[in-house]
C-alpha cells in the first residue's frame, strides 16, 4: 500500500463519520431526499478523488460542506440551462395530511424553510441546525462573518413571520 494511501485512511474514516451531517446539509439544497442523497454521493466522490488536496489541520467538515455547496451550485447552473419540467408530484395524487399536531407543525416549518432564499436557508442550516460556528459557516459560504450573522437573523425572522409567530 502506498504511503499516501496509508496517510489518507484516517481522513477516509472521518469522512464516513461525517455522512449524517452531509445528508442534513444536502437537505437544505434539495427538497427530494433522493436528490439530497445524490448530492451527498457526488460530494463524497469528489472529496475522495481530491483527498490529497485536503490540508491537514483544517476542518474536514468545512472542506466537505464547501465541496457540497459548490457541487450544488454547479448543478443548478446546468439544470437552469436544461430547464427540466416541474418535479413536484408526478402521480398527481395529493399527499395525505398528517393528523398529529407535531407532524403538521414539522410540515409548516419545512415549508417555511423552503420559502427562504437559498443563501438564508444555507446559513440557518449550518449554524442553527448543524451547530457550525459563524466563522466556519462564513468559510463554507465564502462570505464575511457579519454576512452570516445578518443572513441568520433575517432567516430566523422570516421563519417566525411565516409561522405567524413574529412579535413585530
Amino acid at each position: 500500500m502506498a504511503e499516501s494511501q496509508l496517510n489518507s485512511d484516517p481522513a477516509r474514516a472521518d469522512i464516513v463519520r461525517l455522512i449524517p451531517a452531509l445528508r442534513a446539509f444536502a437537505r437544505t439544497f434539495c427538497r427530494n431526499s433522493a436528490d439530497a442523497d445524490d448530492l451527498v454521493q457526488e460530494t463524497l466522490m469528489k472529496a475522495l478523488a481530491n483527498l490529497d488536496k485536503f490540508e491537514p489541520g483544517t476542518k474536514l467538515k468545512s472542506w466537505l460542506f464547501t465541496i457540497m455547496r459548490n457541487t450544488f451550485y454547479t448543478r443548478a447552473k446546468v439544470l437552469g440551462r436544461e430547464a427540466p419540467g416541474l418535479e413536484e408530484n408526478v402521480s398527481g395524487d395529493m399527499p395525505m395530511a398528517s393528523t398529529q399536531e407535531m407532524s403538521v407543525r414539522a410540515g409548516e416549518v419545512q415549508r417555511a424553510l423552503q420559502k427562504l432564499p437559498p443563501h438564508y436557508r444555507e446559513v440557518l442550516t449550518l449554524v442553527a441546525i448543524l451547530g457550525e460556528s459563524y466563522e466556519a459557516a462564513a468559510a463554507i459560504c465564502n462570505v464575511a462573518v457579519g454576512t452570516v450573522k445578518s443572513r441568520l437573523n433575517r432567516a430566523r425572522h422570516q421563519i417566525l413571520q411565516e409561522l405567524g409567530e413574529d412579535a413585530n
